[in-house]
């Protein structure tokens, strides 16, 4: 779904938090980590949509709905975000169930945010055919106090003038991550750029790596972003994979073969819920572990877009997550055998 967000203050705006039981996530996370959170500040949105295995009408959407679902198998997710007055909020029930903290989500007077798309047999891109941002043009993000100290922090696809506010707020996290979009690299371009100096990790997939760096060449795209501020890239190819790029190293991991995509519309933010979720388990930033969370993020997205909206993240745990990380793990195991 295109996140498009916007200046101002929502009027007449609250904050909420569901009623209800906080588990811990069924993916144990080891005792000296069990404070280590997520922070994400993205979109969540009620999304229609059409693809040739059906349609689905007002279910969960938006970027930060979609990487909470993901992120939460691993680690406890604090959300920031903004609803209208009309959105369904038993809706949100299953994510704070999971263990997502909806401390910072408002509630503002008007309508949500509302998309609706089409797919046809090319998955891989979207046909917008309704928008409506509604309150979500005015969101403006406001970090409780209680989330400011979270450790890895996501920057949701939302304005970039809204990520460097969102990076005033928070205090020393040991890992910043953003996405964009097409539509942010070409109408906020210096915006974009103050915030590439400011994030450790960014992630964007091809053809948006290729707008913003005018460069055809991933390799050199990657090079061109490094320069700039992050020290590892993550350019997304879709059912072709995902790459990611340090000063020093290049890692690629495969897209799990599906003979059925329901619905990829939140593929990438379930990408980066895994990634940064896998992150905030282990609390190891180093280049192993990253790799690591490349992978855990593929098999995140893979799962996400075998049913409508985040229904197939509610519905596996650990042992799906595992058996499909052992299905990665065969896909480029090979017995080496080098010419003497």
């Amino acid at each position: 779904m295109p996140d498009e967000g916007g200046r101002g203050e929502p009027e007449a705006a609250c904050r909420w938090q569901l009623a209800a039981p906080v588990p811990r996530s069924r993916f144990p996370v080891p005792s000296v980590q069990q404070t280590v959170t997520v922070l994400v500040v993205g979109s969540v949105a009620l999304d229609s949509v059409e693809t040739p295995f059906g349609k689905a009408d007002d279910v969960l959407g938006g970027s930060g709905t979609f990487f909470s679902a993901s992120a939460s198998h691993f680690a406890p997710v604090q959300l920031v975000g903004v609803v209208g007055g009309d959105f369904p909020l038993e809706k949100l029930k299953p994510l704070t169930l999971r263990g997502v903290d909806l401390a910072g989500l408002e509630q503002a007077d008007g309508e949500s945010f509302r998309w609706r798309g089409r797919y046809r047999h090319d998955l891989n891109s979207a046909e917008t055919l309704e928008t409506r941002l509604g309150v979500f043009s005015h969101f403006r993000p406001k970090i409780p106090a209680q989330f400011r100290r979270a450790p890895f922090v996501f920057l949701a696809n939302i304005d970039p003038r809204l990520q460097l506010d969102v990076l005033n707020q928070v205090e020393k996290p040991a890992l910043v991550a953003c996405d964009t979009m097409n539509f942010w690299i070409e109408s906020r371009r210096p915006d974009l750029l103050a915030l590439l100096a400011r994030v450790d990790l960014i992630t964007l997939n091809d053809g948006e790596a290729r707008q913003l760096t005018e460069q055809s060449n991933l390799v050199k795209a990657a090079r061109w972003i490094m320069k700039r501020g992050p020290r590892h890239v993550v350019i997304k190819k879709g059912e072709h994979g995902a790459f990611m790029f340090t000063e020093k190293s290049v890692f690629f991991a495969p897209a799990y073969p599906l003979e059925d995509v329901f619905d990829p519309t939140g593929a990438g933010d379930s990408f980066a819920g895994g990634f940064m979720g896998y992150l905030a388990r282990t609390g190891r930033v180093d280049d192993e572990n990253l790799r690591r969370a490349v992978v855990y993020g593929s098999a995140m997205g893979s799962f996400a877009v075998e049913r409508f909206s985040i229904q197939r993240l509610l519905e596996i745990g650990t042992t799906d997550i595992r058996q499909r990380l052992i299905e990665f793990r065969r896909l480029v195991a090979f017995e080496e055998e080098l010419p003497d």
